[in-house]
């Protein structure tokens, strides 16, 4: 006999996760964070709101597990674009790869408008996005400050692009590409140092 019980089989708590991150995911793309809600998550996969919390925690949980996994498909096609890439062109390959996917994404939508609220760090504090940050310029060794300065200017192209694209282009391979060369100086970036 058939059955719509969707918490049978071997790995319940897996399957049961794995359900209600989709169905969280399709929600969030749909209706934004501030209008998800844990009941509105129970109704769509066909169970208690206990049932959600037990399987995934609550709506800050959730919300982190499928913005963690939809970067993570980004970042898979940044890490493609930037394999055997170095120095400069490592950075800039990186940036304009993952501006792209980021402005195409519905759910990278609502990660933006909730890293925009005043006092919200759960994105430039996350050790997440700072490994990343990292990753994508070949640092061999953490350094933080040079995460949280790539991840915060990342976060102003993201939020304030140029129209002109070529332009946005030039100017992260201006001057971010400049910043992973050895400094603004070596990339023939004219600045001028405090005396």
């Amino acid at each position: 006999m058939a059955t719509d019980d969707w918490l049978v089989g071997r790995n319940r708590r897996d399957e049961a996760a794995e359900r209600i991150y989709a169905a969280a995911a399709t929600l969030l793309a749909r209706h934004g964070y501030d209008a998800f809600s844990i009941d509105a998550l129970a109704a769509a996969v066909h169970c208690s709101p206990a049932t959600v919390y037990r399987h995934t925690g609550g709506k800050s949980a959730i919300r982190d597990v499928v913005l963690a996994r939809q970067a993570e498909r980004i970042l898979d096609s940044v890490r493609a674009a930037i394999d055997g890439l170095t120095g400069p062109q490592r950075i800039v390959t990186a940036t304009t790869v993952a501006l792209e996917r980021l402005r195409t994404d519905p759910l990278a939508k609502i990660m933006r408008a909730m890293a925009m609220r005043p006092g919200e760090e759960w994105l430039t504090g996350s050790p997440i996005v700072s490994r990343f940050a990292g990753e994508m310029v070949g640092l061999g060794t953490a350094d933080p400050l040079a995460a949280q300065w790539l991840i915060r200017t990342f976060l102003a192209l993201w939020y304030w692009p140029l129209k002109d694209a070529a332009a946005e282009e030039e100017m992260v391979r201006r001057f971010l590409g400049a910043s992973y060369a050895g400094g603004p100086a070596e990339a023939g970036v004219s600045v001028r140092r405090p005396s």
